[in-house]
């Protein structure tokens, strides 16, 4: 299976205010390291203020990592490679609504990044675009609608439909399942998945719900302070938990394993 994404002893930490020599240093992700393939679902679990939004925003160039190197398809992604990083690495956040600009059409929203980071020219953006909403199970015409004629699964599957059209490699899920009802997201997890495999996606899962990373992902990372403390195949760890964090989030949601769907 071919290693998408791999980060080596990658870190972040924050300066205090304060004087200059007398500047504490706060660290909110220590150096971590993990790998993720094509058609594998990697989820990140762990209590607040664990480093998990740390660790994504990282990831898609939002923050700066303090140490560490992330690579895409064995090519160290350097510093300033926004370009790159944003065709390539995609994230979806809990609520839909907020990311999408009321005042532009669903095709001002989706040709903004084919503007960006593709040649080509309108006819052609807008034929991708036509056929990216139909991928994701909306009409082609929908693209003349405005995000506020859309119901909030809907609304989802537009971020969804504007995180893939640059044929990404990697997408992080922050929560992106969170809002959504138990039909409507049983939906996305099943257009999700069969996306992962139509395009060959790796997928970055961070979630509170046990249940979503039980049915979706293959592996999970259990960060507590910023420190990964345990790891492994989702239904190994679930089933025998070793460390105390671990053990403590499952007993907090009263959590029965069952068998999961995505095993291969």
């Amino acid at each position: 299976m071919t290693t998408l994404l791999k980060v080596d002893a990658l870190s972040k930490s924050y300066r205090q205010q304060g004087f200059w020599l007398n500047r504490k240093s706060t660290t909110v992700l220590s150096p971590i390291s993990f790998s993720v393939e094509a058609h594998k679902t990697l989820a990140i679990i762990g209590e607040a203020g664990s480093g998990k939004s740390t660790l994504a925003k990282i990831l898609v160039g939002a923050e700066r990592p303090s140490g560490g190197s992330i690579y895409l398809n064995d090519q160290l992604l350097k510093k300033g490679s926004f370009k790159h990083r944003c065709q390539h690495v995609r994230m979806i956040f809990q609520d839909s609504g907020t990311t999408l600009n009321p005042s532009l059409t669903i095709l001002q929203l989706l040709d903004e990044p084919l503007k960006l980071n593709t040649s080509f020219d309108v006819n052609k953006r807008k034929e991708l675009i036509r056929t990216t909403l139909q991928k994701v199970g909306l009409l082609g015409d929908h693209m003349n609608f405005y995000p506020h004629m859309f119901s909030g699964g809907q609304k989802q599957r537009i971020s969804l439909a504007r995180a893939i059209i640059l044929q990404p490699q990697v997408i992080i899920l922050d929560e992106a399942l969170a809002a959504l009802d138990p039909s409507l997201r049983s939906q996305m997890i099943n257009l999700l998945l069969d996306l992962q495999q139509q395009m060959g996606l790796a997928y970055i899962l961070i979630s509170h719900n046990l249940g979503i990373i039980r049915h979706f992902s293959d592996d999970i990372m259990v960060l507590s302070q910023g420190k990964v403390v345990e790891s492994g195949k989702t239904l190994e760890v679930m089933n025998n938990p070793q460390h105390k964090v671990t053990q403590k989030l499952l007993m907090n949601q009263n959590f029965q394993l069952k068998p999961n769907r995505k095993t291969r």
